[in-house]
C-alpha cells in the first residue's frame, strides 16, 4: 500500500498550509474550502487510497511523498499554476478537492510521428498532408531560349537570301539598287532612334540622297567616286543643318557625317566587290562567310558558352562563341576561295575567314554598344525575328571592306 503523508484537515493552520506543497491534489486558491457535493472525491484525505485509482488500476511502485511526487509522473518540475502563491480564481477552474486532469495531459503528437490507420472498408480514402520533412521533388530545368522567334527569322531570312541571290546573279545592277534600298532604310532607322533616344536631329534627307549616291558612285567610279561621294555628302549634311535653329548644331552634324560614314560608305565596298569579273561570286563569298561566322558563334556560344566576351557591351556573347565563328569562317573560306574565286587557293580562304570572323564580330560589338547607349533592344521592327535592316547590316558593314582589299591582294581587282 502506498503511504501517504499526513495532511492537516481543512480549518487547521492556514499558514502552514500555504507555505508546504500538498500532495493529495493540485494546489488551490481559496482560503476557505467550500461544502463539497456528495461524491466520491479522489486524492483527498477521507479517500487516500483511492487517489492512485484516478491513474492507474494497480498500486504505484513509488511512494507519494512530498519530494518524490512530481518525478513519478513528470521528470520536469510542476508548472507555475501549482505553485503555493495564491492567484484569483478563473470561472473555469474545478471546485477545491477534485481532480483536474488538465495539467496532466502528454503533449500532442506531431503529424508525422503518430501512425496512419488504414481506412475502413467502403469508405474512400483521404489524401494525407505532405509531411513537413519529406524531400521536394527538384523543379524541372528550364530549356534556354534563343531570346527571338527563330522560325520568322528563318523564314525572314531565306526570303531575303533568296532577292539578293536573284538579283545578284540576274543583272548587277538590279542587285545595286538592293544596296541603296537597304542603306536608305538604315540610315533611316539610325536617324530615328538618335532623335527619340537621345534627341539628336540628324538630316534624313541629304543623308539618304548622299547614301544611294554613294553606292552608285563606288559601282561606276570604284573607290575614288566612293570618296567623292563621301565628301559631298558630309557637306551636304553641314549646309542642311544650317537652316534651322543653332541649338545642338555641332551634335546634329556630327551625328549625321558619322552616319554617312558608318551606313552608306561601308556599303559602297559591296558595289566595288561586284565590278570584277567574278563579282557576283566575291559578293556571294561575302555573304556567306559573314553568315556563316555568325551562325558558328551562335550555335557554339549558345551550346557551350560560360566565358563572357565583352560582358559590358553584348553580354550573350562568349569567347566559345568566337572560337566557333573564327573555325566555321575558316572552313567555308577555304571552300569558297577554292570553288568560287578565280585563281582563289584554299590557304587564302583560311586567312579570309579568320579576318571576317575577326570584323563580323567586331561590327556585331559596335552596334550593340550603340544601341546600349541609346537604351534600345534592336534598331527596328520590319524584319520579324531580326529587328530592323541595321540589325542584319551591323557585321556586314565592316566586314565589306576587309573582304574587298584581301580579295584585292589575293587575286587582284
Amino acid at each position: 500500500m502506498p503511504i501517504v503523508p499526513e495532511v492537516p484537515a481543512h480549518g487547521g493552520n492556514q499558514e502552514n498550509d500555504r507555505g508546504a506543497a500538498r500532495t493529495g491534489g493540485p494546489m488551490f486558491r481559496d482560503e476557505t474550502p467550500r461544502p463539497q457535493p456528495q461524491q466520491q472525491q479522489y486524492g483527498t484525505p477521507q479517500h487516500p487510497q483511492s487517489y492512485p485509482q484516478s491513474y492507474d488500476a494497480q498500486p504505484h511502485p513509488q511512494s507519494y511523498d512530498a519530494q518524490s511526487y512530481p518525478q513519478s509522473y513528470d521528470a520536469q518540475p510542476y508548472p507555475q499554476s501549482y505553485d503555493a502563491q495564491p492567484h484569483p480564481r478563473q470561472p473555469h477552474d474545478p471546485q477545491p478537492g477534485a481532480y483536474d486532469p488538465q495539467p496532466y495531459q502528454a503533449a500532442r503528437p506531431r503529424h508525422h510521428d503518430t501512425q496512419q490507420t488504414p481506412p475502413a472498408p467502403g469508405t474512400a480514402q483521404q489524401n494525407p498532408e505532405p509531411m513537413p520533412d519529406a524531400p521536394q521533388p527538384a523543379p524541372a530545368p528550364q530549356k534556354r531560349s534563343a531570346g527571338r522567334d527563330l522560325g520568322a527569322a528563318i523564314g525572314v531570312g531565306l526570303g531575303l537570301g533568296v532577292v539578293i541571290v536573284a538579283s545578284l546573279f540576274i543583272v548587277k545592277a538590279v542587285f545595286v539598287g538592293v544596296i541603296a534600298v537597304a542603306v536608305v532604310v538604315g540610315l533611316w532607322e539610325l536617324t530615328k532612334r538618335l532623335e527619340e533616344r537621345k534627341g539628336i536631329r540628324a538630316p534624313l534627307v541629304p543623308l539618304a540622297v548622299g547614301g544611294a549616291a554613294m553606292v552608285v558612285a563606288g559601282y561606276v567610279r570604284d573607290a575614288e567616286g566612293a570618296w567623292v561621294a563621301m565628301a559631298l555628302t558630309a557637306l551636304a549634311v553641314l549646309v542642311w543643318r544650317m537652316t534651322q535653329s543653332p541649338e545642338g548644331y555641332l551634335k546634329d552634324v556630327t551625328a549625321g557625317v558619322f552616319a554617312a560614314f558608318y551606313v552608306p560608305f561601308l556599303a559602297t565596298f559591296v558595289a566595288m566587290m561586284l565590278t570584277a569579273d567574278d563579282g557576283p561570286f566575291r559578293v556571294l563569298t561575302f555573304l556567306i562567310l559573314t553568315v556563316v561566322s555568325d551562325t558558328g558563334a551562335y550555335a557554339v556560344g549558345w551550346r557551350f558558352g560560360k566565358h563572357k566576351l565583352a560582358p559590358r557591351i553584348s553580354p550573350g556573347k562568349t569567347r566559345e562563341g568566337l572560337f566557333g565563328a573564327v573555325a566555321f569562317a575558316m572552313v567555308a573560306g577555304a571552300l569558297c576561295t577554292q570553288f568560287l574565286i578565280d585563281d582563289g587557293a584554299w590557304w587564302q580562304g583560311l586567312v579570309l575567314g579568320l579576318a571576317v570572323a575577326a570584323s563580323a564580330t567586331l561590327g556585331d560589338l559596335g552596334e550593340s554598344m550603340i544601341k546600349r547607349d541609346l537604351g534600345i533592344k534592336d534598331m527596328g521592327t520590319l524584319l520579324p525575328g531580326h529587328g530592323g535592316i541595321m540589325d542584319r547590316l551591323d557585321s556586314l558593314l565592316p566586314t565589306a571592306p576587309v573582304v574587298w582589299l584581301l580579295l584585292v591582294l589575293f587575286v587582284g581587282g
